[in-house]
This record gives C-alpha cells, structure tokens and sequence, in this order.
C-alpha cells in the first residue's frame, strides 16, 4: 500500500517562541485513519498546515504521495495540494457568493487530476456535487441551489467536506470537522467520510478535541508541545 504522508524529524517554532512543535516521525498510508489530539498549544493546527505547505518547516520532511512538500517552488506547492489534498477547514473557507454545487466542486476546477477522477465515477461534477451533499443531507435542487451564507453552521460544515471529498485525494485532513454539528448529523458525517476515504483509497488524518470519536479511529496519536531547545 502506497503512502499518502510521510512525516521524518519535523521541527516547527513561532518566531520568539523556540520549538513549538516536534514530530521525529509519523507514516500514513493511503485507506488509513488517524486520529490526532492534543491539549490547546499542542500544535495541532500547526502540524496540518505543514501537512498542506501553508507552512513550511524550519527542519525536517512532509511529503505527499511520495513528494517533499517543503523541496517545491510555491506553485508547484499549489499543484501538489491541489491534486492530493482534501481539506476540512475549521473556518470552513466557503465562497459565499457562490451555490453549494459550486463550492463542491471548486477542487476539480483547480485540479486536472481530481476532475478527471470525479468525472470517471459520476459522470459530471455536477452529479459527483449532487452525490456527496446529499450523502451529508442536503439533497433537493432547491437545498443545492441556496448560497452559502443562507445555511446554518452546521450546514456549511458539511458542505465543506463535501468539498475535501470530491475527487478522490490521496490524504484527507480535518481540523475539528464535527464541533458544529448535533449527534445525529455527527455520525452521518462520520459515516461517509469513512465509507468516501475507503472508496477513494484515501488516507485520514483527523484533528478533534472529542475524544467520544477516538474509538473510530484504529491509530491515535496524542500530540503534545515540544520544550523550546536549550541553548549551546
């Protein structure tokens, strides 16, 4: 089983704040699930933006599907997160001006290679979209065809891992998916990101403070702040 993330002697700091994160390795290979935790100052959020090359690392490896996120120019960075990545922003990050159909599929517009894979097993982006929400429970024409900024949080919530799925990517993050959504809609959230990262071969790596899913999850792995480095 090929790898989807590879992670080797990862070093982080804050300017002014000496190492805020330190991680000597971490393997994850396509169709794996992992669960990450930590206390707040953990480093958390940090390490998936490291994952997706917002940030780059003072020392040490990320690489994606086999590529160093670090060695590329910042468009080659763009392509490699576009093609490989699937992301579940905290904030969400959803165009408000565009429909939930659009918002899906802004990943296969910047992406040749997720286009092609949604094409492949739906037929049009428009059905791949249609297929995912209304897994997630936002079916109807009239429901896919509202803007954003006329849903509930919760709403939005889905409709931005809705967004991550499409196109079959190699890695998954999350970033505290489910802190919107009721119990109900939690599991049904779970339930196809499971069944969509199996289906996909996709590997996941998910971030949450609720502990209640860790027992979905085969790997966990509890991340704590790394001791700023003594000095010579």
């Amino acid at each position: 089983m090929s790898e989807a993330l590879r992670i080797e002697g990862l070093r982080f700091a804050w300017p002014g704040g000496g190492w805020t994160l330190a991680l000597d390795s971490l393997v994850l290979a396509r169709g794996e699930r992992l669960f990450l935790h930590g206390p707040s100052g953990s480093g958390k959020s940090t390490l998936l933006n490291l994952v997706a090359g917002t940030l780059r690392p003072q020392s040490g490896r990320v690489c994606i599907a086999g590529e160093d996120m670090a060695a590329r120019s910042g468009p080659g960075r763009d392509r490699l997160r576009a093609d490989h990545l699937g992301i579940v922003f905290q904030q969400f990050n959803l165009l408000p001006f565009l429909s939930l159909v659009e918002n899906v599929t802004l990943p296969c517009r910047f992406s040749a290679l997720r286009r092609r894979r949604a094409l492949e097993r739906f037929g049009s982006l428009g059905a791949a979209a249609r297929h995912y929400l209304a897994a997630l429970g936002l079916g109807g024409e009239a429901m896919q065809a509202r803007r954003v900024i006329e849903l509930s949080v919760g709403q939005q919530q889905r409709v931005a891992a809705a967004r991550a799925l499409i196109g079959g990517p190699a890695l998954v993050l999350c970033d505290e998916p489910t802190s919107a959504l009721d119990a109900g809609n939690r599991d049904l959230f779970m339930d196809l990101l499971f069944a969509e990262c199996e289906a996909a071969g996709a590997a996941l790596l998910f971030v949450s403070h609720d502990l209640a899913l860790a027992g979905r999850f085969p790997r966990q792995h509890a991340l704590a702040a790394a001791a700023a480095p003594e000095a010579a």
